[in-house]
């Protein structure tokens, strides 16, 4: 979502990638439906691990900036970029995956997921540059 979020608000503006710990899991069907509500296509993209965006020439220090959402995917980050010149930033989101029983309290967790992020994207990035959808 994150990823998705990022090339909404500003588009060209910054060369963005999202990276987790680990590259084996399918992109939730509840983090595609709640970007979609707001005009983010996410039904193409997948995980990819630290290690794997490496593999397919990213290479970590060319990036500035690389923002964890999660305690796991911080520490990752640090050992992988202590030896560059890059800022990790430490980000407490929710993680909505297993919470709620039923479709809609599911939806409504990823949705304020979704909405937590939009607000620190904004908050550290500015206002979005690119035209806004509900």
């Amino acid at each position: 979502m994150a990823e998705g979020l990022m090339k909404k608000l500003y588009g060209q503006r910054a060369y963005v990638q999202s990276v987790g710990v680990h590259n084996d899991l399918e992109i939730d069907g509840f983090a595609i439906a709640v970007c979609k509500e707001i005009g983010i296509d996410l039904h193409r993209h997948r995980s990819r691990s630290f290690n794997e965006m490496q593999e397919w020439g990213d290479d970590l220090s060319s990036f500035d900036l690389v923002i964890a959402l999660t305690p796991a995917s911080q520490r990752q980050a640090l050992e992988l970029t202590r030896l560059f010149h890059l800022d990790v930033e430490y980000w407490p989101i929710l993680d909505p995956t297993g919470l709620g029983e039923t479709r809609e309290t599911k939806l409504n967790a990823f949705r304020q997921t979704r909405d937590q992020l939009r607000a620190g994207l904004i908050d550290r990035f500015g206002p979005p540059t690119e035209v806004q959808t509900p």
